[in-house]
């Protein structure tokens, strides 16, 4: 199935090479343009499948995903599943459920993102899933590039793993070399 995964992304055009700086502030020569996915709503719905019949076997109230990403992919698990959709939005150094979304003590919550690099806005998911008294059951990601195997305390599923090189700015050998740093999501 990864090679399927594959070759949908590479369709879609999701993969892109040059120098680039990440939500997280690290940089890359890989970016992962989930949006180039995200655009094609049968590309979208056959990925996220994978997701949903990986969990379809727990019982899942809510999928709650993180912004911006988050949103989308939550949406269409939590729409084959027959779930509601909520997602998890930046305040501070924090994430918080706004717009009126209700979350109960007990609710079984399904995290669901794009790109899995460090996990911070999946931690931030889960904290406030936590702050309302959920339980989350497990996380669904598209694409897992994180170097290291971060440990949630949960099942994570992804519908690939594919390592990805990262750097912190000060070490960063692109910059060294003077290659220019691209920030997605500001070209053109």
């Amino acid at each position: 199935m990864n090679n399927e995964v594959m070759d949908i992304l590479r369709n879609a055009g999701v993969i892109k090479e040059g120098h680039f700086l990440l939500s997280s502030g690290l940089h890359s020569p890989v970016y992962w343009e989930k949006f180039r996915l995200l655009q094609y709503p049968a590309y979208t719905e056959k990925v996220c499948r994978l997701i949903v019949q990986h969990f379809k076997d727990q019982s899942i109230d809510v999928v709650a995903g993180p912004t911006t990403g988050g949103i989308i992919v939550g949406f269409e698990i939590a729409r084959q599943l027959g779930v509601r959709s909520i997602f998890a939005e930046k305040e501070g150094e924090t994430r918080v459920f706004r717009r009126d979304f209700e979350l109960s003590a007990g609710d079984h919550v399904l995290i669901a993102d794009d790109v899995l690099t460090t996990g911070g806005s999946i931690k931030g998911t889960i904290d406030a899933v936590n702050k309302h008294g959920g339980v989350v059951i497990g996380i669904g990601v598209l694409v897992d590039r994180s170097t290291e195997e971060i440990n949630f305390n949960v099942p994570l599923f992804s519908c690939l793993r594919v390592p990805t090189i990262v750097y912190p700015a000060e070490a960063c050998p692109l910059c060294a070399a003077g290659v220019p740093l691209v920030k997605p999501g500001s070209e053109g």
